[in-house]
């Protein structure tokens, strides 16, 4: 049975290889976290160059919302991007302007991955080219308190709940503090009623499990660097 649900994870290992591993197994997706690891503009490119050669789509979170850091995520073929901290509608409103050529702010170029090198014509570039998708964080209170509207603004995809961050604004240190979680529900309820994706970071299968019979539909499970612990602490002596 088809699940109901889209399923991804971080990587933050600077490899396009790692992106080729990934590619062998059944995820929807990666996540290149430019936020929180050390990737440079060239090291991106091939990292999303390495998801042609698989099915997998290409997220980038962008390190911060600027023009030239959105247009590069996209040019360079990211099938969206993740962003961090959209506190407000208008934040909301700045992004998805910098993400879009119709209504938008984009600089247009036919000669980027994501227009195949200059091999379509202008109407057709534009037109995947305000495909790509605008996720949006919700990672504090004031983010909290404007979520309806961030969800309506058109032009964003989807939001996505920091629950670390979301815990750090409340004062808190624990992702899965009640006030935390009902905020949690609180979003993704949000979303759905929008018809927006519905998205979160989770440790693993039982979080994932336990947030997708609350209405979240876009997964982001670990990452690389924790998956390789993992893997290899699992084969590691037991003392």
């Amino acid at each position: 049975m088809t699940q109901a649900y889209q399923l991804g994870t971080f990587v933050k290992t600077a490899s396009p290889h790692i992106i080729e591993v990934l590619g062998t197994t059944k995820l929807d997706f990666v996540c290149i976290d430019a936020e929180h690891a050390p990737l440079d503009r060239a090291t991106l490119d091939m990292m999303v160059l390495a998801t042609r050669a698989t099915k997998l789509k290409a997220f980038i979170r962008i390190a911060e919302v600027n023009p030239a850091v959105v247009l590069s995520a996209l040019d360079i073929g990211a099938a969206g991007i993740l962003v961090p901290h959209i506190d407000s509608a208008e934040d909301a409103r700045k992004v998805v302007a910098m993400a879009r050529y119709k209504g938008g702010s984009r600089g247009y170029s036919s000669s980027p991955r994501f227009a195949g090198y200059g091999s379509l014509g202008m109407k057709e570039a534009l037109r995947i080219g305000d495909e790509a998708q605008v996720i949006c964080q919700i990672e504090s209170e004031d983010a909290l308190k404007d979520v309806e509207a961030i969800a309506a603004v058109p032009g964003v995809a989807g939001l996505f709940v920091g629950r670390a961050d979301l815990a750090l604004s409340m004062g808190l240190d624990n992702p899965r503090e009640p006030r935390v979680l009902e905020a949690t529900h609180h979003v993704l309820a949000v979303a759905k009623k929008a018809g927006k994706l519905a998205g979160m970071f989770v440790g693993g299968n039982a979080e994932r499990d336990e947030f997708a019979a609350l209405g979240a539909d876009w997964f982001i499970v670990s990452s690389d660097q924790t998956l390789l612990r993992q893997g290899a602490q699992a084969i590691a002596h037991a003392n």
